[in-house]
């Protein structure tokens, strides 16, 4: 029987307590022991003890040294046999793979898709061809607008409308009446769009994109959160994760690469972005808009600027065919070109449709595929093809868009003789370009900030002229709308 080297300024409980554990121990190996034959062999006997002992804890005090001794080289043995099976974890997210960044799809499965937005884009560019400069100049105010607004929407952001539209339209040089003001954060978020869709054939670089982070966070603060702005996330804070959920339970969906690499990450993808285009430049647009939102590169705006990246893309695939390639991009190889025949032959720099207001309606669907592409290979076919879908149907959309701007253009040359107030043509212009909810007597003080009686006036007038009328219901929401042809 053995007992353990108790320490002398134990107190005779302790001493007490080892003893009984000590004597637990011996009593189970030695029954257990005699009821198997065991090599006679150290190791082996301990091996085998370890399976009658269980779950009880064996404390270095309440062991012999040479049990406690070779208790240790049995687990350091079956360790290393773990070890040696242990499979290899697989990465987690895209941009752990060894091949990152080279990602890859399958021309064959993106042909037809291709094919239907280049057929999309030729007609829209025809049907806008047929209308005058005045009426085009409206559409793009329409879109730019929409683009801005959606872009902030998707992010959770709720943009004034009237305030980024009288944004767009000082800096288009538009005329449309009374001017709304604007913050310098409308204002920002503005020149952003316009930059990436307008001077699309400028280069990309890191200072670029530094100039439109700023724009986004004019005060240096994302909400009540000061962030690292006009630079990299420094992630001192923590990993750059995308969750949801309560606090306490969120779900990680995606983490974006440690801080510490994004330089290089960051020099890849402007190599790649001025590099000549090969295959077709709307792909190269689904990729940009992939890697930078993969990236993540800033402490917030992310999602705003991937999707302004991708713009510029596809406004320089846009523009290939009428001004030549440019600046960093050539056309695409191999055969020739759906857009050529001058889709897009006249290169006024203007957009007719909103991806992001396409984005927005597909939110959910969205996010769901930026994960799945995230999380999944290097093989990126799905994403492009609900990239190119998503595309085609913000394309087509833009019909809506074209009717609203020929029903305003013939609206007014209807009531072109017909005298109207600074207020008036301010108003109608609202109820023309798609003011929710129906016009009523407040809603026209608030938008011509006038008084309730000077807005009657202004309906009544327009009323005993015909261009207003009346609908059903009375007392103080009556409505108004448009009298149609």
């Amino acid at each position: 029987m053995w007992r353990p080297a108790c320490k002398a300024d134990r107190d005779p409980f302790k001493r007490r307590r080892d003893l009984l554990q000590a004597d637990a121990v011996q009593q189970l190996l030695e029954r257990y022991l005699q009821q198997v034959q065991v090599p006679n062999c150290p190791l082996a006997r301990v091996e085998y003890a370890q399976t009658a002992i269980g779950k009880v804890a064996i404390t270095p005090w309440a062991c012999p040294a040479a049990i406690f001794t070779a208790h240790k080289a049995v687990n350091k043995r079956h360790n290393r046999r773990m070890r040696a099976h242990r499979p290899t974890r697989t990465p987690r997210y895209i941009w752990q793979l060894p091949d990152w960044p080279h990602l890859r799809f399958d021309a064959a499965a993106l042909a037809a898709p291709l094919a239907q937005v280049h057929r999309a884009q030729g007609m829209l560019a025809g049907r806008m061809a047929e209308l005058g400069l005045a009426q085009r100049d409206q559409a793009t105010l329409q879109v730019l607008t929409q683009e801005v607004i959606t872009t902030s929407a998707i992010e959770g952001e709720r943009l004034d409308l009237d305030a980024v539209r009288s944004s767009v339209a000082r800096r288009l040089g538009l005329d449309i009446g009374a001017l709304a003001p604007s913050d310098r954060h409308v204002d920002g978020v503005v020149d952003v769009v316009l930059d990436a869709t307008r001077n699309f054939d400028q280069a990309l670089s890191p200072e670029r994109l530094f100039g439109w982070h700023a724009a986004l966070f004019p005060t240096g603060y994302s909400g009540r959160v000061r962030i690292t702005v006009a630079a990299w996330r420094t992630d001192a804070s923590g990993p750059m994760q995308v969750v949801s959920g309560p606090v306490g339970r969120e779900k990680v969906h995606f983490e974006a690469p440690p801080a510490a690499t994004l330089p290089a990450h960051m020099q890849a993808f402007f190599d790649w972005f001025k590099a000549p285009t090969v295959g077709d430049a709307l792909i190269k647009a689904g990729l940009a808009h992939l890697w930078l939102v993969t990236l993540h590169p800033f402490d917030d705006g992310n999602g705003r600027l991937s999707r302004a990246v991708g713009d510029m893309a596809l406004a320089r695939a846009e523009g290939l065919s009428a001004a030549g390639p440019p600046q960093g991009t050539s056309a695409p190889a191999g055969g020739s070109d759906p857009r050529s025949g001058g889709a897009w032959g006249q290169h006024t720099h203007q957009r007719f449709y909103s991806f992001s207001a396409q984005i927005q309606r597909e939110r959910k669907d969205y996010y769901e595929q930026l994960e799945r592409a995230q999380k999944g290979p290097l093989d990126v076919t799905p994403w492009l093809r609900w990239f190119l879908d998503c595309l085609l149907r913000a394309v087509q959309g833009a019909d809506t868009l074209l009717s609203g701007v020929l029903n305003k253009a013939q609206f007014w040359q209807r009531w072109a003789g017909t005298p109207m107030n600074a207020r008036q043509t301010l108003v109608l212009n609202c109820v023309l370009d798609g003011m929710e909810g129906r016009l009523t007597n407040a809603k026209w003080a608030a938008i011509g900030k006038c008084s309730a009686d000077t807005a009657l006036r202004d309906i009544s007038d327009l009323l005993a002229r015909g261009v207003l009328r009346k609908l059903e219901g009375g007392g103080r929401n009556t409505g108004y709308a448009l009298v149609a042809k």
